[in-house]
């Protein structure tokens, strides 16, 4: 290491010490760059695959009203993966080679949207606890060192924050409705409250990039104090739904001040990150799909902006 890569990399330790933003224009270690395109990509990846359980159901909404929040919803989530694909942007990767690399099975997005989306009660769990997960793990990354990352985070965070209360709403309104209605809650919440406790990755003592991280302050808690917080938030919810969570062991422990929770099957976990989920054949097919028939909007927008700049270059010129 050269005196000046050292004086750099010195500099870059302050910064983080200090609690301070490491921006685009600023040295930063390779490894530090690499993790963030790799977490930003998979956040982004996340957002768009995860129109689909969703968008599946804007046909089917109940009402004119349900229809018109969902699509906004869905919306949200597309401009979710706008924002974060930008800030992936900053770090010297285009938005195209990530979506190779998605398309290609080569990064991953959230385990939890390879799961089906059954009844329209799925559509309130999915905002209730699976938007109530990814808000407990995304208000600290408002915090993240990375700052085009962190402020991304502020915005998203705000609407997800909406997305939440819907999903709430609907399964308030479900719960409190017909016998029928509740059943179909209750068996959403019982497909979805596992899956939701695994979108923290796995236990600390497995997971491969955390403790770096950390170190780095990109993440500032750890997977397993992220799920904790977690749990602790959704049972006095559950119970105002007058829902019950599907865990036997879950229990309040004096001692800790926490909710005790179940053992998670990280077997079905790491079989779904593998690719053998009940939807991820079906979600990456659809995207890319999506992606190949979409391919001649993308050369008009091109064509369109060189045609722009033309035009600019010759009023310039004239």
């Amino acid at each position: 290491m050269t005196q000046a890569t050292r004086a750099l990399e010195e500099h870059f330790n302050r910064l983080i010490e200090a609690d301070q933003r490491v921006e685009p224009r600023d040295w930063m270690p390779e490894g530090y760059r690499k993790t963030l395109i790799r977490q930003i990509a998979q956040h982004a990846h996340s957002e768009i695959i995860g129109m689909q359980p969703e968008g599946n159901w804007i046909t089917r909404a109940p009402s004119l009203r349900r229809k018109a929040i969902l699509i906004a919803k869905v919306q949200d989530e597309a401009g979710h993966g706008l924002y974060l694909y930008s800030a992936a942007e900053t770090l010297g990767v285009s938005r195209a080679e990530l979506l190779d690399l998605l398309h290609a099975g080569k990064q991953k997005y959230s385990s939890i949207f390879n799961y089906p989306t059954l009844t329209w009660a799925d559509v309130g769990a999915i905002g209730w606890l699976v938007d109530g997960a990814a808000i407990t793990n995304q208000v600290p990354l408002c915090r993240c060192s990375y700052g085009p990352y962190a402020r991304a985070m502020v915005r998203i965070c705000k609407e997800e924050s909406f997305h939440q209360r819907q999903g709430f709403e609907i399964l308030y309104t479900l719960s409190h409705g017909t016998p029928e209605q509740k059943a179909m809650a209750q068996d959403a919440v019982n497909r979805w409250y596992w899956p939701s406790l695994m979108m923290f990755g796995p236990p600390d003592e497995e997971s491969k990039h955390s403790a770096q991280s950390m170190a780095w302050k990109i993440k500032r808690h750890s997977n397993d104090e992220l799920r904790q917080k977690f749990v602790d938030m959704i049972v006095p919810q559950a119970e105002a739904l007058g829902l019950t969570l599907p865990d036997p062991d879950l229990k309040w422990n004096p001692e800790r001040g926490h909710y005790d929770f179940g053992l998670i099957d990280w077997d079905e976990f790491y079989e779904v990150l593998k690719g053998n989920g009940p939807c991820n054949r079906q979600r990456m097919e659809h995207r890319r799909r999506a992606h190949e028939e979409g391919a001649w909007v993308r050369e008009a927008a091109l064509a369109y902006a060189r045609k722009q700049e033309e035009r600019a270059r010759k009023e310039q010129a004239a």
